[in-house]
């Protein structure tokens, strides 16, 4: 899976509401953002296979956030 920048995730919090956000932060902030990544799409690869498609679209991805709120 391609990584999350840590620099693509300060560049949406630094210079908000007048806080800055440190590189160990956004490197938190992205590495839990590629575990839940890979978690959403085993999910949505599961769900295409068992629909017997070998596309994951746009409505596996929602499944799972119907299914798990997220």
């Amino acid at each position: 899976m391609g990584k999350i920048s840590a620099a693509a995730i300060k560049r949406m919090v630094d210079g908000k509401k007048g806080v800055k956000m440190s590189d160990q932060a956004a490197a938190a902030i992205a590495e839990m953002l590629e575990k839940k990544a890979s978690i959403i799409a085993k999910y949505a690869v599961g769900r295409a296979k068992s629909k017997k498609r070998g596309t994951v679209l746009e409505e596996d991805i929602e499944s799972y956030r119907i299914r798990f709120g997220d």
